[in-house]
This record gives C-alpha cells, structure tokens and sequence, in this order.
C-alpha cells in the first residue's frame, strides 16, 4: 500500500499526519486497499526506490497512524 501525499520518508510522513492533513492509503494493483483497519506502507512511490516501509492503521481509507 501507498499513501498520498507521497511522502519521502517516515520523517516527512509523520510532520503531514501531526499537521492534521488527509493522507489517503491506496493500493495501486489490482487488490483493493482495506478501508479499515491494520496495513502495510512503504514510500516513496514507484519509480524512486522504496526506502521505508511501516505498519499503519486506516480508518476510513485515511491514515490513523503508523509503526
């Protein structure tokens, strides 16, 4: 799973959640995201080299928080 905002690294990801932002969690294949509950993320997005990788809660389909 993905977020959007793309975010370079936790670091960035966790200034966007503390700022109250909307971060969506999606599934760029063909499985759906779950909308609820535990997931896995990683950034950034394809075509840049994943260098983090987090378990996260979504409610909703928005991120919650993150491990």
């Amino acid at each position: 799973m993905y977020v959007f905002p793309n975010a370079k690294n936790k670091k960035e990801l966790k200034k966007l959640l503390d700022e109250g932002k909307e971060i969506a969690v999606y599934s760029p294949g063909p499985f759906p995201c779950p909308t609820d509950g535990e997931v896995s993320i990683e950034g950034p997005h394809y075509p840049k080299a994943h260098t983090w990788y987090a378990r996260a809660v979504v409610k909703n389909g928005y991120l919650v928080s993150f491990k």
